[in-house]
């Protein structure tokens, strides 16, 4: 049965009273309190008025009793949670158990029942109606008001499912977005890497074909000259093209963090200081530096000669940032431990090392640029652009960094700050100068086994041996180095290519000459050395950069010899 109580009538009061005139003259009364009062003759069209809608029922007993009351009680049993249809029963005075029994069961059924026993003044009735009325009115007040929420709830479950569509859709926009964005930012980011390539392979291009033009064309020019005069100027010139070239790389793999540091103690004062002559000859005559180191000064530890390149790099910067002349301050500080900008990270014992110009300075935007590999703001020709590139990777490569603080008019400061050391510096110094030995040495001072595939590197070196005083036995490659010394001649010292021919390399040779022959001294040789630095580390081997210069070979021969234990030539065999 359709238990939906419906808004017409729904302030109507039902009566069924069948028997007698009590229907009648009870609508009557009602109607007369202000009432609305509807008769209903049978209990189906009671039923149907209340399933219509209704304020209150009246109903005497006796209209109910003995009659299927099954659509009545389901009509009451199935209201909604807001509605309890009053009923007035008007009951008589019969006890008999029977019909208590069943007015007990009909009070259970009808839920909201008040009853009135016969004979009932008039004021009773239409009081306890009226109750009923008004009861059913705040029910209705209540009914609106869980319409009004539901609506209010269903407005914004529909309002969060459009939120939720907008949100859903602007998710996707965004994630779209951001997949376009990751789009651009790596195709940005290949395009970087092709520019800064191409602007790298550019500048090594353009500085090593000028190198390289320099020593060919001295070379062709050397078989048409006779006079000695012109010769020798040809010869120095590729000479310094050699010296240009060998510094470039090293610049190149300060850069890039591979080349290979050999830190020790170094005294600041006295290493740079030791420096005024090369400085001086390289600096103009207007160009005057000034040294100024604490008298306390803490050691650092650095690769002395990397930190001379450094010096001297830039030197010559700040010197060609005063095209009118100007003073260069080199100076020395302590900088003792801090936390960093408040961060909480310790910073430890270091000293800050300026390099300080009243020239040019520089705009912002070329600041943020000049630790760029070949970026340079001098002329074509006047600069590789890597004296920077090379600082802060000394700097970095040091364990410390490097700053910079410049401005337009207001001259230049570079700041290298560099970790303290703990050790005590050597009373010896070792210097960034060029032991070039003017007179080959008279008589034989060892034999060298050299190990060397490429023919004009090996004629060169030869030469070289030679003028050490040394006599060299050359062989092209590991296995014929074994072999070499498989028929016992005298050997002092192998001097060995990293990167041969024949499955055996520099390392492998090492190796195999400290199996058969442990204390013979061995130096390998290397275009790149850092690459294989930690293998030749494990075997005890020292290496040798090149390209290198002949006191730098007679050095790192000597240095090999002395450290290695005596060596007991075997007898050759008979």
């Amino acid at each position: 049965m359709n238990t939906t109580i419906v808004e017409g009538g729904n302030l109507r009061v039902l009566v069924h009273a069948p028997i007698g005139r009590d229907a009648p003259a009870s609508a009557d009364l009602l109607r007369r309190s202000g009432l609305t009062a509807e008769i209903c003759p049978t209990l189906p069209q009671l039923v149907e008025g209340i399933a219509a809608g209704a304020a209150a029922v009246f109903v005497a007993e006796e209209g109910l009793f003995g009659k299927d009351l099954s659509a009545l009680f389901a009509f009451v049993e199935g209201q909604p949670a807001w509605s309890d249809l009053p009923f007035v029963v008007l009951t008589s005075r019969q006890d008999q158990p029977a019909v208590a029994a069943w007015r007990q069961r009909l009070l259970a059924a009808l839920r909201n029942v008040s009853l009135l026993e016969r004979p009932v003044q008039a004021i009773t009735l239409t009081s306890t109606i009226q109750a009923a009325v008004r009861a059913r009115q705040r029910q209705y007040q209540v009914r609106a008001l869980l319409e009004a929420r539901e609506q209010a709830a269903q407005e914004l479950e529909a309002l969060v499912v459009a939120r939720t569509r907008e949100l859903e859709e602007a998710n996707r926009q965004l994630q779209r977005q951001m997949a376009e964005r990751a789009r651009v930012e790596e195709s940005l980011r290949q395009a970087q890497k092709i520019e800064a390539i191409g602007q790298l392979t550019g500048g090594v291009a353009h500085d090593f074909n000028n190198l390289l033009m320099v020593v060919s064309g001295g070379l062709e020019m050397l078989d048409r000259q006779a006079d000695p005069t012109r010769r020798r100027r040809l010869m120095d010139g590729m000479r310094q093209a050699a010296e240009r070239g060998a510094g470039l790389t090293r610049q190149l793999l300060a850069f890039s963090r591979r080349q290979a540091l050999r830190p020790e103690p170094v005294d600041l004062a006295r290493q740079i200081g030791a420096m005024r002559e090369l400085l001086d000859r390289s600096l103009r005559g207007d160009v005057h530096v000034r040294l100024e180191f604490a008298d306390d000064l803490w050691p650092v530890e650095v690769d002395p000669g990397e930190l001379e390149l450094v010096i001297l790099n830039l030197a010559v910067n700040a010197r060609d940032a005063m095209p009118d002349g100007g003073t260069i301050v080199v100076r020395g500080e302590n900088a003792p431990a801090r936390s960093d900008d408040g961060s909480g990270d310790r910073v430890g014992d270091s000293v800050r090392l300026s390099v300080i110009d009243t020239g040019t300075g520089m705009p912002p935007e070329v600041k943020e640029r000049v630790f760029e590999p070949f970026f340079t703001t001098k002329d074509i020709g006047k600069g590789s652009g890597l004296g920077l590139p090379q600082v802060y990777g000394f700097a970095t490569q040091s364990g410390g960094t490097v700053r910079i603080e410049s401005a337009v008019g207001r001259g230049t400061r570079v700041i290298l700050i560099l970790p303290r050391s703990n050790r005590t510096p050597a009373a010896e110094q070792s210097h960034l100068i060029d032991l070039h030995l003017d007179r080959p040495k008279t008589g034989s001072i060892g034999n060298v086994l050299l190990v060397e595939d490429d023919d004009e590197v090996a004629a060169l070196v030869n030469e070289m041996l030679a003028h050490l005083g040394y006599e060299v036995i050359r062989v092209a490659s590991a296995q014929a180095a074994l072999g070499a010394l498989a028929n016992g001649r005298r050997i002092d010292i192998v001097l060995s290519d990293i990167m041969m021919p024949g499955g055996m390399n520099g390392i492998d040779l090492a190796r195999e000459l400290r199996r058969r022959r442990a204390a013979l001294p061995v130096l390998l040789t290397s275009g790149y050395a850092e690459a294989a630095k930690r293998e030749a580390d494990a075997e005890g081997v020292g290496i040798l950069p090149k390209p290198y210069q002949l006191g730098e070979l007679a050095v790192a021969l000597q240095a090999t010899r002395d450290q290695s234990p005596a060596y007991v030539h075997p007898l050759p065999s008979r």
